[in-house]
């Protein structure tokens, strides 16, 4: 059920520092990029502020860049921006299929990576490629900066250790020689639609190989979450259909999914050794 958003004071800085000034002095403020998620949270009460502070002025908050070393996305990027980035097509074709999935043209040119990371839904299309790609989130406060893995930065459902006056400032992705990489996702409608499950899968080959194995996935646990136990099972083994089979069964022992209005605990279950099978079928090069 919607209900009116009441009457709040609107801010937008043009620096990082100004709006970590105002979220530091102003009780129940939130900030807001796109507002795809946070304005329908506020409609339903989910979420109550006061005050927003719109970041989308803030030139450091956004843009993507070939570091070298890493790749940097700041967190107000858009994730059409992202979708039509050289630099993403080029180094992290996982993140590029999935925001590739996510809503429509008119969505994408609004929703930010850094919204989609910090609502913290449990079906974050952006988690499961950047859990695969371990990335780290670089979170500004007036103190200074702090970095933490993405492994690290879901706490619970719709949690994250950003803090009252803490903005999530960029995302770092470093570069690494992946021989594949598949993703896939399954909603209830062909487009436009949330994960009912999603998994990513990124792999390193050598003559037959597992030398290393990411599996990522969301809908399926309180948070995005990293298949760690079916990861160690592969690596260091030699590929084969039969070895790629138990890794799909021990990826589906390792979900804790729910029943909900989209789908049931057994199927989200079912699925994750379906999606697994096939994503890692397709990153191992396994007929």
């Amino acid at each position: 059920m919607y209900y009116s958003i009441p009457k709040i004071e609107y801010y937008r800085p043009k620096t990082l520092s100004e709006a970590l000034e105002i979220l530091a002095k102003v009780e129940d403020s939130k900030v807001i990029a796109g507002g795809t998620d946070l304005l329908v949270d506020m409609k339903t009460s989910r979420v109550r502020a006061r005050v927003l502070v719109d970041i989308n002025s803030v030139a450091e908050l956004r843009g993507i860049e070939d570091g070298g070393e890493f790749i940097r996305i700041g967190a107000a990027t858009k994730l059409q921006e992202i979708l039509e980035s050289r630099i993403v097509s080029e180094h992290l074709p996982l993140l590029k299929a999935a925001v590739k999935s996510m809503g429509s043209w008119q969505i994408r040119n609004l929703a930010t990576v850094g919204g989609n990371l910090c609502t913290a839904s449990p079906a974050a299309d952006t988690a499961p490629p950047l859990l695969a790609y371990d990335a780290e989130l670089v979170i500004a406060g007036l103190s200074g900066l702090r970095v933490v893995p993405i492994s690290k930065f879901f706490t619970g459902y719709r949690k994250t250790t950003v803090n009252r006056g803490e903005i999530l400032k960029e995302v770092l992705i470093r570069k690494s020689g992946w021989t594949g990489w598949s993703y896939e996702k399954l909603g209830r409608r062909g487009g436009f639609t949330l994960s009912v499950v999603a998994a990513a899968v990124l792999a390193r080959v050598s003559s037959s190989v597992v030398e290393d194995v990411r599996i990522a996935l969301n809908s399926v646990a309180p948070t995005p979450i990293r298949a760690y136990r079916a990861e160690e099972l592969l690596r260091g083994r030699r590929i084969g259909k039969e070895l790629v089979e138990e890794a799909a069964r021990v990826v589906a022992s390792e979900v804790s999914p729910i029943d909900d209005v989209r789908s049931t605990s057994w199927y989200r279950r079912e699925m994750s050794y379906r999606l697994a099978l096939e994503t890692l079928s397709r990153a191992l090069g396994v007929e």
